[in-house]
């Protein structure tokens, strides 16, 4: 439950780091490290992830709305946001595959 909006955390290590329902909204995560953190319920509209590497992190509920995703890693990633997409959203570098379980979201 963590209030970081517009926190600089560009290349920052967080990995397995818990982020649950914490509020990163307008955050910058350019290039940083989120393996296996659990982002469930997270509001991250706004921000910059922008060649991060979120490999097998969980974003169930997350709301992601205006969010860019450039170049971001997300292989094993859990997704299931509550909001995703809206005006300025950027999401790009991804395969189909990729784009499909974004919109889908997945469970294990």
């Amino acid at each position: 439950g963590a209030s970081l909006n517009g926190a600089s955390l560009n290349g920052a290590s967080l990995r397995r780091a818990s982020l649950r329902r914490a509020s990163l909204d307008d955050a910058s995560l350019d290039d940083a490290s989120l393996d296996g953190a659990s982002l469930n319920g997270a509001s991250l509209n706004g921000a910059s992830l922008d060649g991060a590497s979120l490999d097998d992190a969980s974003l169930n509920g997350a709301s992601l709305i205006a969010c860019s995703w450039c170049g971001a890693n997300i292989d094993g990633a859990i997704l299931s946001p509550a909001a995703l997409g809206g005006p300025g959203h950027i999401l790009c570098a991804l395969t189909d595959a990729e784009w499909e379980t974004i919109k889908k979201g997945r469970s294990q």
